[in-house]
């Protein structure tokens, strides 16, 4: 598994020791198994957002701290230039670009997502709030509650997020949205 998988669950891991809870404990607060947060924590398997999102949410966290290590410093204002939010790539087939991992305590978390083309079936998670997500280019296959929804450059979606979704890039292209997660 890369490196930056590694340090966010080093970082997951740390967190649960400071707190002092333990596995089960941590299982019971995130409505995890404990054989799942075990796996995350050991770094050597992807770490879905939805769990980073729902750990940050449990102990009101910024889940841009969990992505990169760094505490967020402003409050007034947080200006992410083109290519330059923080980055986090799960996999090869996406890759994360936090868009206010600077700004404290934010209400809403944005991300310029980029899912590349592959032949796996769209893998399902799902984590408390809402989604918004605007697609800027490629076509996308989003699959929400067991209906599959294909959105184009200029569609947007907002869904409750607490139903199983997934999403798969189109047409053998890469696909490029924001994702806002409330």
């Amino acid at each position: 598994m890369n490196e930056q998988i590694k340090q966010i669950a080093e970082r997951l891991s740390g967190l649960r020791e400071s707190l002092d809870l333990s596995v089960a404990e941590m299982s019971q607060k995130i409505s995890k198994s404990e054989d799942d947060i075990l796996l995350y924590e050991s770094g050597t398997v992807d770490i879905p957002m939805s769990y980073l999102f729902d750990v940050a949410q449990q102990f009101e966290i910024d889940t841009s701290t969990l992505i990169s290590g760094d505490e967020p410093r402003m409050n007034v204002y947080f200006l992410t230039r083109y290519g330059k939010g923080t980055s986090v790539e799960r996999t090869k087939a996406y890759k994360y670009q936090a868009l206010a991992s600077g700004y404290k305590h934010p209400k809403a978390e944005p991300f310029e997502v980029t899912v590349e083309p592959n032949d796996n079936p769209i893998y399902l998670n799902s984590h408390k709030g809402q989604e918004f997500n605007y697609v800027l280019e490629g076509c996308l296959q989003l699959q929400i509650n067991g209906k599959n929804l294909i959105l184009n450059p200029g569609d947007s979606i907002y869904f409750d997020s607490s139903y199983p979704h997934g999403m798969k890039a189109m047409d053998n292209n890469p696909v490029r949205f924001l994702a806002i997660i409330l």
